[in-house]
């Protein structure tokens, strides 16, 4: 049953109602995942096809081999769909001093077009949506770190901000499950320890333990990007209480369209559209397919279903 079905319209920063156009999709919300075995993977002519039916304003860039790898390619495969660029989720081991993240990290942004990311009417600059991995396939273990790792993460995060953002492009730190920040008491720690903002992931931070609507409203300067999800809050509590892994829970259900399941959206978008939160909204709803669904239904449906309920908030 869904905990928020209607709450105060989302305004801009400068008391504007915001827009649709700042809603990107993400390839995960079709069950196109990094993760070896993670489901079946549909191509990227369906997914394109359908974000730009829908009338989402950008993608993400999924996973390595999801889209060309040339940022001009890439570029046009985007626009032939009505879609912009938005940046891409880059896992990277950080918290280990025998190994330099910096070249993997320069690589993946080699394919990101940077010379377009601070373009005149291109919208939000691209955004690096990194994430603390722990070198292990999946998100279903992480190890715990030492002092010497959490100051080795803590300087990598800002050492690949900066470098990112001589490139043009804003670097966020994703707390994400089965990754080395997860939990709310290492949300806090990056915070206090490191300059990098955030992507505001809400299914994310609460399975981990962290109220994302919290979050937003005490560190709003820290938020440059948000995946929007709504979450089951039975099976988050299982996935944190060891109950369920994650991958399990994300097959369960997990993560439901907007509107239906126990986070306000309707307040986070309020409250960081109240203080000029003028970043991207992606809709990413993570997704496990056993088959492959009939053309626009499926994961379409929850994206459009999320939609909706944007639709609602904002008008």
């Amino acid at each position: 049953m869904p905990a928020h079905d209607r709450a105060p319209h989302a305004q801009g920063g400068k008391g504007e109602p915001m827009g649709m156009d700042r809603i990107a999709g993400a390839p995960i919300s079709w069950g196109v995942c990094e993760v070896p075995g993670w489901g079946l993977q549909l191509p990227s002519a369906r997914v394109l096809e359908e974000m730009g039916g829908l009338g989402l304003a950008a993608a993400e860039f999924g996973p390595d081999g999801f889209l060309p790898s040339g940022a001009a390619e890439r570029a046009a495969l985007l626009r032939r769909h009505g879609l912009r660029p938005v940046g891409g989720f880059v896992p990277a081991v950080l918290h280990d001093p025998e190994r330099d993240p910096l070249p993997e990290v320069e690589r993946a942004l080699s394919g990101f077009g940077v010379e377009r990311s601070s373009s005149v009417g291109a919208g939000p600059p691209l955004t690096l949506v990194l994430a603390a991995a722990t070198g292990l396939d999946g998100y279903d273990e992480r190890p715990v770190l030492n002092a010497a790792a959490w100051t080795t993460l803590l300087g990598n995060l800002d050492r690949i901000a900066a470098r990112a953002a001589e490139l043009g492009v804003q670097a966020t730190l994703h707390p994400h499950v089965g990754t080395v920040v997860e939990r709310r008491e290492e949300v806090h720690r990056v915070l206090d320890g490191a300059a990098i903002p955030l992507c505001l992931d809400t299914g994310h931070l609460l399975i981990g333990g962290t109220d994302p609507v919290e979050l937003a409203a005490r560190a709003p300067d820290r938020i440059a990007h948000v995946h929007l999800k709504d979450v089951d809050a039975e099976l988050a509590d299982g996935v944190r209480c060891g109950r369920s892994t994650y991958t399990d829970a994300v097959r369960a259900g997990i993560y439901r369209p907007l509107g239906a399941g126990d986070v306000d959206v309707a307040a986070l978008l309020s409250s960081l559209e109240g203080v000029g939160y003028d970043g991207w909204y992606v809709l990413e709803q993570d997704v496990v397919l056993a088959d492959e669904p009939a053309p626009g239904t499926g994961p379409c449906d929850d994206v459009r279903a999320s939609l909706g309920f944007l639709a609602g908030v904002l008008a």
